[in-house]
């Protein structure tokens, strides 16, 4: 379970202190690029840019890692399990195809594949295949896996407020939302993934 979370939700354990300062300087000739012009001086991070980098990288560990615990506490499942079960919840029919599943996620078909069926063996998920489409599958979430999700929801909003909203003022949400409608603009400006498309539907923003 703890690899697929991280594959999904959990920032890597980078060094996040090395490749982002100027290094020391160092004599000797200047680099060359391959024909022959000199390289360019690379756009180091101040120290402000710095800064914000590693808080950014610290805080999309840790919470996550605050949310997962509360969610093995209270469900004794991972979080990147729950977010398979709210989105078959809040599909229709409560159905969804199972590459859709991985592409919300942002991970391989095989690794949903994996975490649906331990969804199967709890009676949460089902699959079915998908009509007139032989190769086509479908996670269906059971009434027992939506009964669970009905009693896990309040606990892991509540973890989401204690750790994120209830920490900001309300201007500094609306900061936050404008800042990740900029970067996803640049990273997503097409809406590609599901997540980028309920963002700006939620914000009241579409490209």
């Amino acid at each position: 379970m703890t690899d697929f979370v991280n594959a999904l939700w959990w920032c890597p354990a980078w060094d996040i202190t090395a490749g982002h300062r100027r290094p020391a300087a160092v004599t000797g000739p200047r680099k060359l690029n391959h024909v022959g012009q000199v390289a360019a001086e690379p756009r180091w991070l101040s120290d402000a840019e710095q800064q914000t980098w590693r808080g950014f990288l610290a805080v999309n560990q840790l919470l996550f890692e605050a949310l997962d615990r509360q969610l093995q506490a209270d469900a004794n499942m991972p979080h990147g399990y729950y977010i398979l079960l709210a989105m078959l919840s809040e599909a229709p029919g409560r159905a969804m195809r199972m590459s859709e599943l991985a592409e919300i996620t942002q991970s391989s078909q095989s690794r949903v594949s994996h975490a649906v069926s331990r969804l199967e063996e709890a009676g949460w998920v089902r699959r079915e295949k998908v009509p007139n489409d032989r190769r086509g599958n479908l996670a269906v979430l059971t009434d027992e896996g939506y009964e669970v999700v009905v009693r896990t929801a309040p606990g892991h909003v509540a973890a989401v407020r204690a750790n994120l909203f209830d920490l900001l003022s309300p201007d500094q949400i609306q900061q936050l939302s404008e800042i990740c409608a900029a970067v996803l603009d640049k990273l997503d400006p097409e809406g590609r993934l599901r997540l980028t498309r309920a963002a700006r539907v939620a914000s009241g923003y579409l490209k």
